[in-house]
């Protein structure tokens, strides 16, 4: 019997995943793990060093160097080292920062690398410098990886202008598991609007939300979930932003059922986000049927349409505004979205389809 290709993947930093890059990563190994033999390499920042193995996906832990940017600097080093003095036949890579190691990974391998997000514009989490650095890495593995997919349509249009190199396009999907059905099938919808983000900080919108309920006199429920510790200086303006609103933080969830089950009894999720490549958190909210407010940036628009859900325009407080008393005074008709939305994600959107994808394309470069 023929073994199977051996595949490391860098950049997803640890298994199980809470979302993110990871999770669109887990997917795809977990739907080709019987072609490919997969080894992830992790981080102890990301996941226990005890889980080496993971759903039958064999993870390799390094140890933890410091925080932020500095660990995830460090963990890309460690990976390099691991592979250049192992044996693989593929490299997946992911993210556009990435790219500092990709030439070394050339001498060796090839390197097929994933886009989530690329970075055209300022991310308030990191420094001048540290912007710098992931724009210019991005240019790095346009310039020397195989292979470049982006999880997003107008990123793949945005990196053909400005480089000259057309890149794959394959969206980011969902799995619609018994479990998922289940819990839509018992969902029963309570008076709170939901706002959910792995990491919250500016580029999310949180505060878009808080201004449009406060200038509307608005005083639903608002239930947040996710990490607030990314900017101080933004934690300490959404608490002062909450006060006078009906607000309960709950943190990051990382029960994954325990996450959409209170998506599917959300009467409205807000997704007021100013950039995403392609969200995750958007799709898993639409695969439990939840009416969604979203904000009208390309990605969103790429894939749902007003039929789908109800967009209001990016950054702006006042027409979020506008919008969220028209989805409170009309259930009827968001929930009608609701279902078209969730009928296009079950038709184009499954990791089942998306998979075979990026196993023609591994297949492609390990024969």
């Amino acid at each position: 019997m023929k073994n199977k290709p051996r595949i490391a993947v860098i950049g997803l930093k640890g298994l199980p995943a809470f979302g993110g890059a990871a999770a669109v990563g887990e997917n795809i190994i977990g739907q080709l793990k019987d072609k490919y033999d997969f080894t992830v390499l992790s981080v102890s920042s990301h996941t226990s060093a005890g889980n080496t193995s993971v759903n039958g996906i064999k993870q390799v832990v390094f140890r933890k160097s410091g925080k932020g940017g500095l660990n995830t600097f460090v963990y890309y080093w460690k990976s390099l080292f691991y592979v250049l003095f192992r044996r693989f036949d593929l490299i997946q890579l992911h993210h556009a920062e990435s790219g500092f190691i990709t030439p070394f990974l050339r001498l060796k391998y090839k390197v097929i690398v994933t886009f989530h997000g690329i970075y055209n514009y300022k991310d308030p989490k990191f420094t001048g410098m540290q912007n710098w650095l992931f724009r210019f890495s991005e240019k790095l593995n346009v310039k020397f990886a195989n292979t470049v997919i982006s999880v997003s349509n107008p990123d793949a249009a945005y990196i053909k202008e400005k480089y000259g190199r057309k890149i794959q396009y394959i969206p980011n999907g969902i799995n619609i598991s018994e479990t998922a059905l289940s819990i839509i099938e018992h969902k029963k919808p309570e008076d709170y609007i939901l706002f959910a983000a792995g990491r919250i900080y500016d580029i999310k919108g949180l505060h878009l939300l808080l201004e449009a309920m406060k200038s509307a006199g608005n005083n639903t429920l608002i239930r947040i979930a996710g990490d607030l510790e990314q900017i101080p200086a933004y934690k300490s303006q959404i608490e002062a932003m909450s006060e006078g609103l009906n607000t309960e933080f709950l943190g990051m969830i990382k029960d994954k059922n325990m996450l959409m089950k209170l998506v599917a009894n959300a009467k409205l999720f807000i997704f007021p986000s100013l950039t995403e490549a392609m969200s995750m958190m958007l799709l898993e909210v639409v695969s439990m049927k939840t009416p969604v407010i979203a904000s009208d940036i390309p990605s969103n628009k790429e894939i749902f349409t007003s039929d789908e859900m109800l967009f209001f325009q990016s950054n702006d407080s006042a027409d979020l505004r506008e919008k969220l008393q028209f989805a409170l005074n009309n259930p009827e008709q968001m929930c009608k979205k609701a279902e078209l939305a969730f009928e296009k994600l079950s038709a184009s959107y499954t990791w089942d389809v998306i998979s075979e994808q990026y196993s023609n394309l591994y297949q492609k470069l390990v024969n």
